[in-house]
């Protein structure tokens, strides 16, 4: 197994009725721990780069290579995937670096805009081979699509996916980004429409704030892709301060960040036998 494409990943999650679970990376020990994970549970995973990492990290190719090489390491398949990218130009550099997926995120944009530079990223991810995300909702609040009480029309993302080609479309039904606590309420029905009206797999974001029987749920009523970052990344800074509360001493910080690192092993597995356990 090795670094692979998100399309077979995808396509295989969507053909079966499951979920596939992608997870967010933030810096190199986070990319080994949801791969270890990935590999305890036998099961693919997709390593997600948003913008805000690639902001992080002073550009996209530094922590590009790194997940890409930890990745191609993998005992599981393993694609890697441009998260959130609001900007064409990061969306174009990740499919020439070699990504499996990107997502354009253009949800901030009036429709029309967002269809035409959707539809550009799109054709351009078709000719490399590589698999389109998209977003469609509203804008509204700190978290536009994905604020509360905004949601995707499904006669309007039947438009979208027609007239931009993509791939996959991530959806506003009631999750929001950065939740810490697992209380959003999905609107399930709509996921059905949706899925009947656009004959693309769906894309769950803000899945951390979702309980793991709402998220089981939503792959029965449609959803493929399930994203995860913020739960994720809680185990990870709770592991670190508890190394640090038990050893106030410590200054090597290969000792902290492992354990935050051995933290995601047993939740990733955990989140991806889950998502693809779904009957």
């Amino acid at each position: 197994m090795t670094l692979v494409g998100s399309r077979e990943l995808m396509e295989t999650a969507a053909s079966r009725g499951i979920g596939q679970g992608a997870f967010n990376v933030v810096h190199l020990e986070t990319a080994e721990g949801l791969v270890a994970g990935a590999e305890a549970a036998g099961l693919p995973v997709i390593l997600q780069i948003s913008e805000n990492c690639v902001r992080f990290h002073g550009g996209l190719v530094p922590i590009a290579r790194a997940t890409m090489s930890i990745a191609r390491d993998a005992a599981v398949p393993v694609a890697v995937h441009l998260d959130h990218a609001e900007t064409e130009e990061l969306a174009l550099q990740a499919i020439d670096l070699g990504f499996g997926s990107v997502m354009y995120d253009g949800a901030h944009l009036p429709y029309a805009a967002n269809v035409v530079v959707t539809r550009r990223v799109a054709e351009y991810a078709e000719a490399h081979g590589v698999f389109c995300e998209a977003e469609l909702g509203k804008v509204g609040g700190k978290d536009r699509a994905h604020a509360p009480g905004v949601r995707t029309d499904p006669a309007e993302a039947r438009s979208f996916a027609e007239e931009t080609g993509i791939d996959a479309l991530a959806v506003a039904v009631g999750s929001s980004h950065a939740m810490t606590e697992r209380t959003a309420a999905l609107d399930l029905g709509l996921i059905t429409r949706l899925k009947e009206a656009v004959h693309l797999p769906l894309v769950l974001h803000g899945s951390s704030g979702v309980a793991d029987e709402t998220v089981v749920a939503a792959i029965r009523a449609g959803m493929t892709k399930i994203n995860v970052s913020t739960h994720l990344n809680g185990f990870f800074t709770r592991a670190v301060r508890e190394y640090l509360d038990a050893n106030p001493s410590v200054v090597d910080s290969r000792k902290y960040i492992k354990a935050g690192r051995d933290a995601l092993v047993l939740e990733t597995a955990r989140l991806l036998t889950l998502f693809a356990k779904v009957d």
